[in-house]
């Protein structure tokens, strides 16, 4: 997986861009920190994601699927995924802490002429306590992560599933479906949906 580099002319030391090229040939530019905390850079999961957002078997036919459709990106980071979203016609909201809004605003400035739909920046509550408030019985989350296997990163990762299946339901998107070039076996693609309550009835099991 191979995404070019840019060295910032007027602070090398300080900042630096990754590009990322669309399947129509144009490019969109992430700065990125070279201090900081994680969200400071474009992770390869972003990549793998942003990428799949572009495949045909996401895409649909005609205009696509994300077209005029609300997309709430979570733990932006550099907005990668959610400036990809918004070049494919969504409206679009990237989030993440309020020290990284500054740079989702850079980059949404920096790619604003590829925009199609919509994009905006904001700063939200924790993950899990943003899913369960925001999602609807209709919404779908698409996460993509990097799983890990050092340190604590196991069990961390294990206690969030374990947190989030309790009120989510999880579908696994094949490897053969991510991107033909930017996919890897241990980058994962999940549709997460809100479990359905159903109604009760009485003298009936449900």
């Amino acid at each position: 997986m191979e995404v070019a580099l840019e060295s910032s002319i007027e602070d090398p030391l300080r900042n630096f861009v990754r590009v990322l090229e669309k399947r129509d040939g144009t490019v969109l530019r992430l700065q990125q920190y070279g201090s900081g905390g994680v969200g400071c850079v474009v992770w390869d999961a972003a990549i793998v994601l942003s990428k799949y957002l572009e495949t045909p078997g996401f895409s649909g036919d005609g205009a696509h699927v994300l077209s005029r459709r609300s997309v709430l990106e979570l733990g932006s980071g550099t907005g990668a995924v959610g400036l990809m979203a918004a070049t494919l016609g969504a409206d679009v909201v990237v989030t993440d802490l309020d020290e990284l809004q500054d740079l989702l605003k850079m980059n949404i400035n920096m790619n604003k002429h590829l925009v199609t739909g919509s994009v905006q920046a904001k700063s939200l509550e924790p993950l899990l306590k943003t899913l369960k408030d925001l999602c609807g019985s209709e919404t779908c989350i698409i996460c993509c992560y990097e799983q890990r296997t050092m340190g604590k990163n196991p069990e961390i990762e294990k206690k969030y599933f374990e947190l989030l299946q309790l009120d989510f339901d999880f579908e696994k998107i094949p490897l053969e479906k991510h991107d033909e070039e930017y996919r890897s076996e241990d980058i994962h693609i999940l549709y997460i949906r809100k479990k359905k309550i159903g109604k009760y009835i009485p003298g009936s099991i449900l």
